[in-house]
């Protein structure tokens, strides 16, 4: 598969969040991206045939990064998770590697180089 084929959703609350992140990766994947997990859980609802990698902040109003991957792993499991956050690890995100739920954690400010090179790591777990 083509790196112009792994579509990401991005899902964010924060506007300038999820521009930096799509003006980072657009030039190499298709970028999605929500400002709710409500809304990252309709893009996955119309787009899932496409999206191949979420990645969610922790921290948003309404339902967190956790929440918000657990509802969708639930629904499509065949994506490979990961959360960002500008927090540092805790238990909740110990306990969804752990489980299996994400398969990474990234801290902000983002590198794209460990993004993208976990995101290459993710695609044979796949099978693309």
């Amino acid at each position: 598969m083509s790196v112009r084929e792994i579509a990401i959703l991005y899902v964010d609350d924060e506007e300038l969040n999820l521009f930096i992140f799509k003006n980072n990766f657009e030039s190499n994947y298709p970028v999605f991206t929500a400002s709710s997990g409500e809304e990252g859980l309709e893009i996955l609802k119309q787009n899932s045939d496409k999206i191949i990698v979420v990645i969610s902040d922790m921290r948003m109003p309404t339902m967190s990064g956790i929440e918000f991957i657990s509802k969708a792993k639930a629904l499509y499991d065949n994506i490979v998770y990961f959360i960002l956050t500008g927090y540092n690890s805790n238990k909740e995100i110990e306990q969804a590697l752990e489980d299996k739920l994400i398969a990474k954690w990234f801290s902000k400010p983002f590198s794209v180089e460990n993004i993208e090179s976990a995101i290459q790591e993710a695609l044979p777990e796949l099978d693309i």
